[in-house]
């Protein structure tokens, strides 16, 4: 028989030690240009998990990006989120090993952290299978909590264009599907950019002029990118957050003034310092990836392609005979 706790509810049954899932996040640029805080999209930039319940401890074990950088043990940003799950549905957390693959840039504006995040949350998820439900609305909820702001964890979970708000029952998105003749490229630069000192930068308040400005492109923006790619140009004008953050990014402020005046639809991917092309075909793309790198900088042009599935948690069958 199962003890009750002091409320008299019996508590869930705890997760079978020994149970794995494999989990994968794709990377993402959030802002798009006009949409600060709202707009994300996902990038065909995975990382990748294999998670285990153990008898005891947080073991992590990091391959990839960010090896023998990022903490190993329960501080790791995976690892607190996968506890943060726990915490919250209300079941003891087992062991755990986390075995992880990453190939998203770290401070890059490519969504990194909340990759992570996600990772954390859909490995839980994973292991509470059969325990606890843990719906696509509670993992953006959880994701939310720890990430601040929900327009990185929205894409890196469901994929494709997302608009992300929060209203009085918590954190909601809404997924689009882009145009298909919509062509990405990320220019990645050497230099790394804290979202700290990148928020930091941004005034309490602003212009009327300028928010009406940026709700005007925002709504035009997804037009854009669903349906007129031919408007991206236009649609991707920014006064709220990119002028105010070019004094700590002169290069990436430089690279996305040069690709604009080109007539490329650049931006700052994320809080920067990398810089988003939303090319309305293939041949535009190859045309701003040299213009990139014809740069005296240092930047790594990558042409990628939207993310459509999102984040996702699988079991992974036991090796163990029968």
């Amino acid at each position: 028989m199962t003890a009750a706790d002091a409320t008299g509810v019996t508590p869930p049954a705890g997760v079978p030690v020994g149970r794995r899932v494999h989990v994968r996040v794709p990377a993402t640029s959030a802002n798009l240009g006009p949409g600060f805080d709202t707009l994300g999209l996902a990038l065909n930039v995975h990382d990748e998990l294999e998670v285990e319940a153990t008898e005891s401890g947080v073991r992590v074990d990091v391959t990839g990006v960010g090896a023998g950088e990022v903490p190993t043990d329960e501080t790791n940003l995976v690892a607190r989120a996968l506890l943060h799950v726990f915490d919250r549905v209300g079941v003891v957390p087992p062991g755990i090993a986390i075995t992880a693959t990453n190939s998203i840039p770290h401070g890059r504006g490519m969504g990194s952290s909340g990759a992570a995040i996600v990772e954390g949350v859909l490995a839980a998820k994973g292991l509470l299978e059969g325990v606890v439900d843990v719906s696509d609305e509670d993992v953006l909820r959880y994701a939310t909590e720890l990430e601040g702001h929900p327009d990185n964890v929205a894409p890196a979970i469901f994929g494709g264009l997302t608009i992300a708000w929060v209203d009085e029952t918590g954190p909601r998105h809404k997924q689009l599907a882009v145009h298909r003749g919509v062509s990405l490229l990320v220019a990645v630069p050497e230099a790394t950019m804290s979202t700290t000192l990148a928020r930091s930068l941004q005034p309490t308040e602003v212009p009327h002029a300028d928010a009406v400005f940026n709700l005007s492109r925002s709504a035009l923006l997804v037009a854009a990118l669903t349906q007129s790619p031919e408007l991206l140009l236009d649609a991707t004008e920014d006064r709220l957050h990119q002028i105010y953050r070019a004094s700590a990014m002169p290069e990436t402020s430089a690279l996305v003034a040069a690709l604009r005046a080109a007539g490329h639809a650049a931006v700052v991917s994320g809080a920067g310092p990398s810089v988003l092309v939303l090319a309305s075909d293939p041949a535009a793309r190859l045309e701003a990836a040299r213009i990139v790198e014809d740069r005296p900088e240092a930047w790594h042009a990558r042409l990628l392609a939207v993310d459509i599935r999102g984040g996702t948690v699988e079991p992974v069958p036991s090796t163990a005979a029968a």
